[in-house]
């Protein structure tokens, strides 16, 4: 994960082992993947009620725990009404 260089001070979506989904600004990283995110906020997805976003704040999530890490582009994502998103939650994964 030598090239999360690029994402530091940017807002990424990290998938999680257990299928969390966690939103927020990516303010460190170390040598084994440990990432630590800023102003962190876990989205929960239903199938019934839409997205709903769990304010977390500083966050440290484990490196073996990541399973993808990606940029957001803040407009499109602000642009999006979570309220209305209806999705499966993610599955945790299974060795």
């Amino acid at each position: 994960m030598s090239s999360l260089q690029g994402y530091v001070d940017r807002r990424v979506l990290l998938i999680l082992q257990d299928g969390r989904a966690i939103v927020g600004t990516l303010a460190g990283y170390d040598q084994k993947s440990n990432v630590v995110l800023a102003d962190s906020k876990e989205r929960v997805y239903s199938t019934d009620q839409g997205v709903e976003e769990i304010p977390l704040g500083l966050y440290l999530v484990k490196g073996d725990m990541v399973t993808l890490i990606g940029e957001i582009d803040d407009a499109i994502d602000s642009a999006v009404d979570l309220s209305t998103i209806r999705a499966e939650p993610l599955p945790a994964i299974r060795y």
